[in-house]
């Protein structure tokens, strides 16, 4: 079978199944497992964050989607040369991956009529589910099974070492300006880690908030993950945070409990890796009952 994946968390997901070497083809943002960094680029982006601010992307960002303008563009002659059995995409955010609609656009001009699988994911549990459509996409079922089995297993584990704690106020700043709540998996991650997302909505998309409306929220612990950011990148931009006027009036900023975590890699997108980063939410919440390696 031959695989082209335009979503970092569908890719992987595929390789979490073995079918790493299936794949003939990926996005730009598809960095992990590294083997995947080796793969033909089908999919590019007119924004360049290294030479963006913050404000700068959310800026494109907007007028992008008020003119609906795509931010992404496919080699479609390359597409055409892989000549794919699958290609995995998403109808979640135009945001974070080429819009739906173009890439079918781009499939009816193909020769061969590839299988779509368009991934949409809003919760942990849909999140499985899709694990368990890909595995049916590839003929890796059994693959699929083990590996929801793993992941929830993990999830009771973490549930048995915080069983019985105080849950803490927790914010996680999806943006850092302007400031975006986090939404959809990312405020039930914090719940499966014993915490209490104030400003997030499980199952929702992210949102922009007023500083006086984190001020209100009183969190006692502050995470920042930037969608797409690395930790590095957002230490560069640290200051953004910090010189608002709301900052300072946080408790978690006043207790010293402020932390960077790595976006990308372990909560803004739906594979399995969200299950390391319940576990390192589950760390910095209670790291009296649970451990874990986590640089932040």
């Amino acid at each position: 079978m031959r695989i082209c994946s335009f979503l970092p968390s569908g890719t992987e997901i595929l390789c979490a199944l073995g079918a790493g070497e299936d794949i003939v083809g990926v996005s730009h943002e598809c960095h992990y497992p590294p083997e995947v960094l080796q793969k033909p680029k089908i999919i590019r982006t007119i924004l360049d964050p290294e030479q963006m601010s913050s404000e700068d992307i959310d800026r494109k960002v907007r007028h992008s989607l008020k003119y609906q303008e795509s931010l992404y563009r496919v080699d479609e002659q390359m597409l055409r040369q892989l000549h794919p059995d699958l290609i995995v995409t998403q109808q979640l955010c135009e945001v974070c991956a080429v819009n739906l609609d173009h890439i079918l656009k781009v499939i009816r001009t193909l020769k061969s009529q590839p299988q779509l699988v368009a991934l949409h994911p809003h919760t942990i549990q849909d999140m499985f589910e899709e694990i368990q459509l890909l595995g049916e996409a590839t003929g890796r079922q059994h693959q699929a099974m083990a590996l929801v089995d793993t992941c929830q297993g993990r999830i009771r584990k973490i549930q048995r070492l915080i069983d019985g704690a105080r849950r803490p106020r927790i914010f996680c700043l999806e943006w850092l300006n302007p400031p975006m709540a986090s939404g959809h998996w990312v405020p039930e991650m914090v719940h499966l880690a014993g915490g209490i997302e104030v400003l997030g909505r499980a199952g929702e998309a992210s949102r922009y908030v007023k500083g006086s409306e984190i001020i209100a929220a009183r969190p006692e612990i502050l995470v920042l993950m930037p969608c797409g950011f690395s930790i590095e990148r957002t230490r560069r931009e640290w200051s953004l945070v910090t010189h608002q006027p709301w900052w300072q009036a946080l408790p978690a900023v006043r207790e010293g409990r402020v932390f960077i975590a790595d976006g990308p890699a372990y909560f803004n997108g739906a594979g399995p890796r969200l299950i390391d980063g319940i576990e390192q939410l589950a760390n910095l919440i209670h790291p009296n009952r649970v451990e874990y390696g986590f640089p932040l």
